[in-house]
Order: C-alpha cells, then sequence, then structure tokens
C-alpha cells in the first residue's frame, strides 16, 4: 500500500511550520470552522450523563434512528436502523465495505481523478483497481459509455463520488440515471456511493445513487459528519446498505475495532437531529472562497481549471509546467510540483498523481481568504521562475 500523499503532505507541511516557516496549507480536506456549540454541549453532556462504556458494535440504536430519518428526509431512501453501521469515519466505513465485498481478483471501477485511498483500501482487499480516466473537458465526470466500457465478468464493484474529492465536481441527475442505466443491466454488479460531501454543493441538487429504483438494493451511500458539521476529529461515518451487508460490516467491524466512541456518537446524534444554521453559513463562506480561487488562478498564465460546483477544493491542470525547471529543480510531474511549490512558495498542495491524474495538482480552500489570497500570489510567483 501506497501512503496517502494528501496525510503526507499534510504533515510535511505541520513539520515546516513548527519550524518557524512561515506555510500556508491547501492541502488538506478539513473544514477550518469550529465544531457548532450545540454539538459539543451534546458531547459535554454525554460525559456528564457518564456514557462510558461500550457502545454497540454497529452503533447506538438512536443514531441509527436518526441516521435513518436522515436518510429519508433528505435523500428520499429507505434504510431501517439495521441496515445502518456508524464506523470511525467515512474512511472505516468505506474499507469495512470493500473488505466485505471484494474477493481476490475482483475487479473494482474507480473513476479518476479519485480519492486516494480507493485504490490503495481495493489493494488491500486483494482487488484489481480498474481506473477509468474522465477528462477535464467533460468537468472530470466520466460517461456511461465508459462505464459500459470498463465492465467485464470480473467487475464487482464501482466506486462513485459527488461531490467529488479531489475535483469539486458534481453530477448532474441525467449524468447519473445514464450511469444507473449502464449499472442495473449488470446484475452482479454493486456500487458505493461516497456522499460525504452533499451539504457542501454551491449549484445544482445534490442525487443519491440509491435513489435510482433500478439499482437501490445494489448500492451501498456511505456519508459522516466530518465535513457538513465541522467534526472531522470526532471520527464519525456511517452507511446504508442491504441487510446482509450491513451485516457483514457488523462482524467485521465487531472483531477489529468494534464500537465508535461514545462521546462521538452522542455529538454525532446532535448534529444530525439538529436544527443549526452553521452548515448554510460555512457553505456561503466556501462558495465565497470557491470564487475567489478560481479568480485568482485563471490569471495564472498555462493553468486549466473548471469551476467546482461543490465541496471544497480545485483541481487546476498544471500539465504546462511538467517538464521545466527553475534552473536548480526540474518537474518532472506533479509531486515534484507540489515539492517545488512547497519549497519556494511555502505553500502546501498535493500532486494529482495521488489521485490518478497527474497532469493536475489539488488545492483545498477551507480557509481564510486572505491566506488563499496570499497561496495564490506566492504560487504565481514561483511558477513564473519555470521555464
Amino acid at each position: 500500500m501506497a501512503v496517502s500523499q494528501t496525510l503526507a503532505m499534510t504533515q510535511k507541511s505541520r513539520e515546516l511550520a513548527a519550524c518557524g516557516m512561515d506555510i500556508i496549507s491547501l492541502s488538506i480536506g478539513e473544514p477550518d470552522f469550529d465544531t457548532p456549540d450545540y454539538i459539543k454541549a451534546a458531547a459535554k453532556k454525554a460525559i456528564d450523563d457518564n456514557f462510558s462504556q461500550y457502545p454497540p458494535v454497529p452503533g447506538y440504536a438512536d443514531l441509527r434512528e436518526a441516521i435513518s430519518v436522515k436518510f429519508l428526509k433528505e435523500n428520499g431512501l429507505c434504510y431501517s436502523p439495521a441496515q445502518i453501521i456508524i464506523s470511525a469515519g467515512a474512511k472505516h466505513s468505506l474499507v469495512n465495505i470493500i473488505l466485505s465485498l471484494v474477493n481476490p481478483g475482483d475487479e473494482v471501477i474507480i473513476p479518476a481523478p479519485y480519492w486516494v485511498s480507493y485504490y490503495d483500501q481495493v489493494i488491500l482487499a486483494g482487488g484489481v483497481p480498474v481506473v477509468v480516466s474522465a477528462a477535464l473537458d467533460n468537468d472530470f465526470k466520466i460517461t456511461a459509455q465508459q462505464l459500459e466500457a470498463a465492465i467485464n465478468d470480473k467487475t464487482k464493484l464501482v466506486i462513485f463520488n459527488s461531490p467529488s474529492n479531489p475535483t469539486g465536481m458534481v453530477y448532474s441527475r441525467e449524468e447519473m440515471a445514464g450511469l444507473a442505466t449502464v449499472i442495473e443491466k449488470h446484475q452482479n454488479l454493486f456500487v458505493i456511493s461516497d456522499e460525504i460531501y452533499e451539504h457542501i454543493i454551491f449549484e445544482g441538487e445534490h442525487v443519491s445513487m440509491a435513489s435510482f429504483t433500478g439499482i437501490y438494493d445494489r448500492v451501498i451511500t456511505v456519508n459522516g459528519v466530518s465535513k457538513g458539521y465541522a467534526m472531522t476529529g470526532w471520527r464519525i461515518g456511517y452507511i446504508g446498505a442491504p441487510l446482509w451487508l450491513a451485516d457483514a460490516c457488523n462482524k467485521l467491524q465487531g472483531q477489529l475495532t468494534s464500537g465508535v466512541c461514545s462521546i462521538a456518537q452522542r455529538a454525532a446524534l446532535a448534529a444530525i437531529s439538529g436544527f443549526g444554521c452553521e452548515q448554510a453559513q460555512m457553505r456561503e463562506a466556501f462558495r465565497r472562497r470557491r470564487d475567489l480561487i478560481c479568480s485568482l488562478l485563471e490569471n495564472i498564465e498555462h493553468i486549466k481549471l473548471r469551476k467546482p460546483q461543490g465541496a471544497f477544493y480545485v483541481f487546476p491542470d498544471i500539465s504546462y509546467f511538467l517538464g521545466k525547471s527553475d534552473g536548480h529543480v526540474h518537474i518532472e510531474n506533479s509531486n515534484d510540483l507540489a515539492m517545488y511549490l512547497l519549497e519556494k512558495a511555502r505553500v502546501a498542495t498535493v500532486g494529482g498523481n495521488a489521485f490518478g491524474a497527474p497532469g493536475c495538482i489539488r488545492l483545498s480552500y477551507a480557509t481564510d481568504e486572505k491566506l488563499i489570497t496570499e497561496a495564490i500570489k506566492r504560487i504565481s510567483e514561483a511558477l513564473a521562475k519555470l521555464e
């Protein structure tokens, strides 16, 4: 397995900052907002109420019930509490599903650009990743024709993500319907729908893949509280799945990790059941930052950019700069460029190689607008030295 490049770059930038260097981090996918007070209050109350024993492996019953209500109200999906498993973040949910579903030699279709851990989680399960690359000209979204062409008798699973990390792009209902039609034809094919960014959409609507009734019983919906509620450190993710697969994930989790932190679960219950205005405020802040960073990047010569509709990333094409040099450093690939920007511009980004898109880099705009402005200024100056 490879090291997660997003976490590696974040660690490197933190180490440099700890040494006194002025580093602006645009590398980590983490909201820079504090967890809302009503959620923190629920966690404090849980401590006072002595939620200190082992929790049930699949999660507390009332939290699973709240998620069941959430699925129905927000996504139009009918998942009973028995079909819901609470895990230590959506990443934990994903690996539970993949280990429960994928056998050695099974092929798993991963549209690229993809989130860094999908590929290696498939490898961990003994599966064979089949990368289907989406073009910048199509907003980094694969077509139904591409999906159909990648499916064969060994294909077991498709991993789908909208809004996307790393691109921020959002599939339309029509685009998803086309993919669902292909999936419906292949009765032995399953889908993981990673919807962790569903609450951070600026244009259009969020559509759950399981809402297409012809494939509902073969879709596993993955979500969590990290991004939408500024709760990354609380480590709460969850799935809605066919009952037999939820049971398998429950069994696996019971042997590997047991139940998730009791206090974090009580906080998640407050988040999912709450009616605060913080989500809308965070979404509007991300919208302003998106507009800012895109306007600044569009002024840098030779960068190609599509404006994302969701999440908090931009994924510009920087292929022009590959093969260039400042006279000391030669840029062979996007990882080299990311290291060059860290060392020369003091800005942390993540090279596109980690996302299956070697001609791009990922920038997270989950940070202050002044820092975004300064970071892009530094990047522009550093890139101007490459020839």
